[in-house]
């Protein structure tokens, strides 16, 4: 049985996930000239979004934690923005 990732791992991982989508090297070709790129940032930040899907659903956990957990989510949109879309 797998182990429960407390919500605070969560955002944690989340955020590294970001971080590593930030740190991938573009192609030097163009952007539309790589498709691998897009895919794995894409991939990334879809995991990210899912490790906090249900976070503020859930009862029991602080508002704070909730706030923060929201705040992510934003930072998930602003990063697939600046990246993909310049």
């Amino acid at each position: 049985m797998s182990r429960l990732i407390t919500s605070a791992e969560r955002i944690t991982k989340a955020r590294a996930l970001i971080q590593k989508a930030r740190e991938l090297k573009r192609s030097e070709e163009g952007e539309w000239q790589d498709f691998s790129y897009t895919a794995q940032v894409k991939d990334l930040l879809r995991q990210a979004r899912e490790l906090l899907k249900f976070i503020a659903y859930t009862s029991g956990i602080p508002a704070e934690t909730k706030a923060e957990t929201k705040a992510v989510q934003a930072e998930i949109d602003q990063t697939e923005q600046e990246l993909l879309h310049p």
